[in-house]
């Protein structure tokens, strides 16, 4: 049986093939069940075996690489010297058994016009004898999808500029190159953008922004960023551009602006502020915050000298803003300490020349720094968004001093001046009654003054609270009437009672006293048309005040009446002008 056995046996070189055989084919097989396009590379980096994935994807692509061709040299022709030659590398590495494994994501280029695509390369070593499996998973979905969201992060959607975020990343960039070329940040904000929102509604403000977008670009040189930061508001990035540079590109963009805005078939024309920082080139270290910083503090100071300007940032305006932040903190402190104190300015009816009532004036009594008036500290509240805080303040302190009079035997209505966000905020009727309630007030020695711009911001709105207030025995009062784009339909329907003429209709110079009359009758006529009595206010001559009564205003206030002065002074000053038997109210 041993020497029949040993008949049927295969010698051992035959036997060795058959072996060798059956392991490749084991190995095809198993290469074609991977579902990736996958090659089998010798130690040289020559292609032994690929998968059938392989082939029909090579087809569908035009890049057909057999068994036999040299896998390495065709990755570093597909890829290029810098990444070819890296995968080559770590290829290399893994064959001789100095890593366990290769993984990195490869962009491939379309031979023809399609795009390019992304595949996900991985390797293993096989065997001891430096055999390599490299399978390529198509990913290009993926890194599509990746690549979109990031771009999406870093830019607007909108106008597709970058954003915020990507804007601080390239000056920080920029800033960080070290050859210390100076770099320059403008910062643009359109003025009246809200405008256009309210009157023509927010798609087309969008089509405006897009439209500053493509103006701001053509404007800029070709190394330069445009950005939107937010809003209405763009910043531009000046690259190897100084001071002077950053004032030639601004005075580029306020020159487009002189071409007029096709908004949904009408035409506009809008103006622009802008700030500029700089970097000195001296190699000291600047952050992107602190540049978009300074250049929006010179934004800020273009838009206070009286808009479409250019102003450049300096080391006064930061100390000014510190001092401004410094000031809210105090602000915010004075209310909640009482710091805060009211003056009465006396209201004079008309033809009676008599005392009828007053209007209450904030002012801060500053420990450090003395008796502030509202100019040195109403601006920061409205900045920091303190003035209905302050207004809340100023109706229980007046509405409790007005009380205290009248139980003193001094009965005067007061004027309270309301800011526009107050009555924005919802709250102000809820604000005026609590304030009457807890001062035990009548609600007709009460008036609540707001500035005609206030109430152009938001007509409905504020014709809803007013109407309210009124409903509930509050008067109101349009302040300022004169010094804006008055709107004769919204006074129309405006529920308000009184209707103070700005200061500026009712002072005159020499020689234009027939206008100024003819300005004050017209306004006093359009009050009586709607059943509104008017105040005339800055009345600082007797001259001023003659005509005032002449013209049929029903009150006069100004320096030549008097002063705003403390509320202890008022009924001394009332003692010598005596009031009428039964006071004339502004109800």
């Amino acid at each position: 049986m041993e020497v029949a056995r040993k008949r049927f046996e295969l010698p051992p070189d035959v036997r060795h093939q058959r072996d060798a055989d059956l392991d490749a084919a084991l190995l095809h097989t198993v290469l074609d069940a991977l579902p990736s396009p996958t090659v089998l590379l010798d130690p040289d980096g020559i292609i032994a075996m690929t998968n059938r994935v392989w082939v029909t994807s090579g087809e569908e692509h035009g890049t057909i690489i057999p068994p036999g061709a040299d896998y390495y040299a065709a990755a570093t022709a597909v890829h290029g010297d810098a990444e070819g030659h890296a995968l080559v590398r770590s290829l290399r590495t893994l064959a001789r058994g100095e890593c366990d494994a290769v993984a990195v994501d490869r962009e491939v280029p379309s031979p023809s016009d399609e795009k390019p695509r992304w595949y996900h390369v991985q390797a293993s070593r096989v065997g001891i004898y430096g055999h390599v499996v490299v399978t390529h998973t198509d990913v290009t979905a993926r890194v599509l999808a990746e690549r979109t969201s990031l771009w999406r992060a870093r830019h607007d959607h909108l106008t597709g500029l970058p954003n915020r975020a990507h804007l601080h990343e390239l000056i920080d960039e920029e800033l960080g190159r070290g050859d210390q070329a100076p770099v320059a940040v403008l910062f643009l904000d359109v003025d009246g953008f809200k405008d256009v929102n309210d009157s023509l509604g927010h798609d087309v403000g969008d089509d405006l922004l897009r439209q500053l977008a493509a103006r701001l670009a053509e404007c800029t040189r070709a190394g330069d960023t445009v950005g939107r930061l937010g809003g209405d508001e763009f910043v531009v990035i000046g690259r190897d551009c100084d001071e002077d540079g950053a004032l030639a590109l601004a005075q580029r963009f306020h020159d487009s602006f002189d071409r007029p805005f096709d908004l949904a078939g009408r035409t506009a024309r809008l103006t622009a502020s802008i700030g500029v920082a700089t970097t000195d080139g001296s190699g000291t270290c600047v952050r992107s915050t602190d540049l978009v910083r300074d250049a929006d503090l010179a934004m800020y100071a273009a838009k206070a000298a009286g808009r479409n300007r250019v102003e450049v940032f300096t080391p006064d305006l930061r100390t000014a803003a510190e001092q401004r932040a410094t000031l809210a903190g105090e602000l915010l402190l004075a209310i909640e300490r009482d710091e805060l104190v009211l003056h009465y300015q006396p209201v004079m009816g008309l033809p009676s020349r008599r005392c009828t009532g007053v209007e209450a004036l904030v002012r801060w009594q500053h420990p450090e720094r003395g008796l502030l008036y509202p100019g040195d500290f109403l601006p920061t509240a409205r900045q920091h968004d303190l003035m209905t805080p302050l207004a809340r303040w100023v109706l229980r302190e007046a509405t409790r001093q007005t009380a205290a009079w009248r139980d003193a035997g001094l009965v005067l209505v007061t004027g309270v001046n309301i800011n526009a966000t107050h009555f924005t905020s919802g709250t102000l009727v809820d604000d005026v009654m609590g304030a009457l309630a807890d001062a035990g007030l009548d609600a007709c020695q009460l008036v609540v003054e707001l500035t005609e711009t206030s109430v152009a911001d938001d007509p409905e709105r504020a014709a809803a609270q007013f109407a309210e207030l009124r409903t509930r025995g509050v008067e109101v009062s349009i302040d300022d009437f004169g010094s804006g784009f008055s709107s004769i339909g919204q006074l129309v329907n405006m529920p308000a009672g009184v209707l103070k003429i700005d200061r500026s209709l009712v002072a005159f110079t020499e020689g234009r006293r027939r206008q100024t009359a003819a300005a004050i009758a017209a306004v006093v006529a359009l009050g009586q048309a709607c059943g509104i009595r008017s105040l005339a206010e800055g009345v600082e001559t007797a001259e001023q005040l003659d005509l005032a009564e002449s013209l049929g205003c029903s009150f006069a206030q100004g320096y030549h009446i008097a002063r705003p002065m403390p509320a202890g002074e008022l009924p001394s000053w009332i003692a010598a002008h005596p009031p009428a038997t039964i006071p004339v109210a502004l109800v």
